[in-house]
């Protein structure tokens, strides 16, 4: 679905999201409402509503009458979003294996085809990894476990792509990862599900130390 066809709050929200993974708004910096208006081209009320909603993810904090703060991210932060994100996502694909409908089952097969593309740019690397995000909680048809966990990948994927540095290394490592996720998912074989998506989060918390390391050596 493009920006387009999403409804006004919603074009806010994915616009400002993504001016926040890439770092087109730096971390520590306060913004105002007027500025983001500027930025997305939207009026008042969508992008304060997407406000409020990236608010409830933590992707930023409001004060009034200040403006709107992008936070820093954190190794510690994400450690502790991965251990919730790895018993959710496990359960996640899982519903999957068994409720995912012949639509969803023939997006993740549309999605296969594209992480099989020999290369990303890590802007449209950034869509895949959403999308297959999106894909695996919508065929797992629960919407509470999707209120749960959109928040914690959301967040994930900035700290991911905040501090890559090899991209052509990790997006390899990536995409094979998310590939083994779905791959499992369209063989409605839970077990090899779960093992996948616990690979993935393992590469995600490795990820993370890596980056500490670089930031203390």
């Amino acid at each position: 679905m493009t920006l387009r066809q999403l409804g006004k709050a919603d074009q806010a929200y994915e616009a400002i999201e993504r001016m926040i993974v890439f770092e087109d708004l730096e971390p520590g910096t306060l913004v105002s409402e007027s500025f983001l208006m500027d930025k997305t081209g939207l009026g008042r009320t969508p992008v304060r509503e997407a406000l409020q909603r990236l608010s409830r993810s933590r992707m930023v904090e409001i004060h009034p009458n200040k403006g709107v703060l992008i936070p820093p991210t954190s190794v510690e932060a994400e450690l502790r979003m991965l251990e919730l994100r790895r018993v959710l996502e496990a359960l996640g694909v899982r519903l999957a294996c068994r409720n995912a409908h012949e639509a969803d089952r023939q997006e993740m097969g549309h999605m296969l085809k594209r992480l099989a593309a020999d290369r990303f740019s890590l802007r449209d690397y950034a869509d895949t990894v959403k999308g297959t995000h999106e894909l695996i909680v919508r065929g797992a048809h629960n919407e509470y476990l999707a209120d749960a966990i959109a928040p914690l990948q959301g967040l994930s994927r900035r700290f991911w792509f905040n501090h890559v540095v090899d991209e052509e290394t990790e997006i390899k490592a990536g995409s094979s990862l998310h590939t083994a996720i779905l791959r499992a998912i369209l063989d409605r074989d839970p077990d090899a599900a779960e093992a996948a998506s616990h690979e993935l989060n393992n590469y995600l918390v490795d990820f993370s130390y890596a980056t500490l390391r670089r930031s203390t050596s």
